[in-house]
């Protein structure tokens, strides 16, 4: 919900222009702040994004006019011309560039992040100016938003209205690995919205299989920008070598425009964020910062990674005093394995082991190296890059909190509860778990044979149940399990530990 985030700015505000007076930028308040924007053509839009190397703000950092030329030679160049056509293509309907598509990836899955929902909630103009100007350029007029909020879906739906263009909204589920390109081209295409698990590029092949467009929310609103004030006035905030503004979600319930090259302590200063043992960067894919990186650390790509982070969505998470860091960390890395799509083995089977080494590690009973070895057993082998995101923020936590996790490997951990303070989305009272009813269970082991990601069997042949959510992909090998009990032990629970059980 946008309306419970505090946003403000460091510096001039540019693309929350107008929030200091207004809570939401309807057409005549857009118009007044912003004015009407001109339509560059292709090459001068090209040559523009590449004068500030205009990069995506969804997480990948790709540059903006290489996305916009793959497109438009896709369109100059139909894969009609070719020999052999891309899986879903249609041959002869390549040639006109009316049939390019604009997707707005307003997918904000990750509970840490809010930035695009306030964009959306708050300035759907600029994002929509942004979607018009590239998709004038492309000659096309078919624009597409993905959201999942529904709030920030209301919001994009009047501003439709009111400018009365042709654009859809489509939403999406809100899950973790919602807003990778592939699931939001699926989604909008009406298939499963989870990534395809074979690399097809949108500008290949993305809506109906038509050459797409596709960027992250903010992407689109820093573009309205760049061409309302021009590159090199554009230029005047930021470095040099990655000019301009962009937002932040600071502890996930305040959004923060800053310049690039600001220094992360101000940023940090500035949402009067309390000294932290840790600081995660870039999200549930990113890595975590010691204290001694956060204090060196520069609000640009350059800048975080000479400290080993990434600005990665623009999500940065202050994991404040108090709390045991090796349980936030393994408490994260469990929701993870559970929003995975399940269709390759890093994650139907790689991250739970990653949970499983996190848990003994936390107990007293692993080990760093075993927690490196499984998070790195299915490095760069995954159907999409969400096995890939988990280990490293898992591996990066080994880093940063080396201190606590001495504490718990001889045993008597750090003496903090886990007091979940990284954000996870709050339960609905339908999350189900598996659980042992251990005045039944004789330990056969059926159950581990059955569902393995989730129960594998101790030395004595009993079942060790994962603590995780059940994912939605093994629902139904969970049902078959729960109903080929030989003792009937086996049980699912719903909601939080120690709930009735729902069958």
């Amino acid at each position: 919900m946008t309306s419970t985030v505090t946003v403000s700015g460091i510096g001039g505000p540019r693309l929350t222009l107008g929030f200091d007076r207004f809570d939401r930028l309807d057409i005549d308040r857009h118009l007044a702040v912003h004015g009407k924007l001109r339509a560059p053509g292709l090459d001068d839009l090209v040559r523009m994004a590449e004068q500030v190397d205009l990069r995506g703000r969804g997480g990948a950092g790709f540059p903006f006019a290489r996305k916009l030329m793959a497109v438009a030679a896709r369109i100059r160049h139909p894969a009609a011309d070719r020999a052999e056509l891309l899986p879903g293509e249609r041959g002869g309907e390549r040639g006109s560039s009316e049939n390019a598509v604009v997707v707005v990836n307003g997918a904000e899955g990750e509970p840490g992040s809010s930035k695009d929902k306030v964009l959306l909630g708050r300035a759907p103009h600029l994002v929509l100016d942004g979607a018009q100007i590239a998709a004038a350029a492309l000659g096309t007029q078919r624009i597409v938003v993905a959201v999942e909020d529904e709030d920030a879906a209301r919001s994009v739906r009047a501003a439709i209205r009111e400018r009365r263009m042709p654009a859809r909204v489509v939403r999406l589920t809100e899950r973790f690995i919602s807003g990778e390109s592939g699931a939001v081209v699926q989604a909008i295409n009406g298939e499963a919205p989870i990534p395809p698990g074979v690399k097809v590029r949108a500008s290949d092949s993305g809506v109906d299989g038509y050459p797409t467009l596709l960027s992250n929310t903010e992407t689109f609103a820093q573009l309205a920008v760049l061409v309302s004030l021009g590159p090199d006035l554009y230029a005047s905030a930021g470095t040099d070598d990655e000019p301009g503004t962009t937002l932040l979600t600071i502890g996930g319930t305040r959004v923060v425009e800053a310049p690039y090259g600001t220094p992360l302590r101000t940023v940090l200063d500035h949402c009067e964020a309390p000294p932290s043992p840790g600081v995660l960067v870039g999200g549930y894919h990113g890595t975590w910062l010691d204290p001694a990186g956060v204090s060196r650390a520069v609000l640009s790509r350059a800048g975080m990674r000479r400290v080993g982070g990434t600005v990665g969505a623009g999500i940065v998470l202050p994991l404040g005093q108090g709390t045991c860091p090796l349980g936030e960390v393994t408490r994260i890395a469990s929701y993870l394995a559970a929003q995975s799509a399940g269709q390759c083995g890093p994650c139907r089977l790689g991250l739970p082991d990653v949970v499983r080494s996190l848990n003994a590690l936390t107990e007293g009973a692993g080990t760093v190296e075993d927690v490196r070895r499984a998070a790195g057993v299915g490095r760069g082998r995954g159907a999409c890059t969400h096995p890939d995101g988990t280990a490293r923020f898992v591996l990066s936590a080994m880093e940063a909190f080396g201190a606590d996790i001495d504490a718990h490997r001889w045993g008597a951990g750090c003496g903090l509860s886990t007091y979940g303070v990284l954000p996870l989305p709050v339960p609905d009272g339908s999350e189900g778990r598996v659980a042992i009813d251990w005045s039944r269970c004789d330990g056969h082991g059926l159950c581990a044979y059955l569902v393995p990601e989730l129960i594998q069997l101790d030395r004595y042949g009993f079942p060790v149940v994962l603590g995780t959510d059940i994912p939605a992909w093994m629902e139904k090998d969970v049902q078959k399990a729960v109903a080929m009990c030989p003792a009937l032990a086996l049980r699912v629970v719903t909601g939080v530990p120690g709930a009735p059980s729902r069958r």
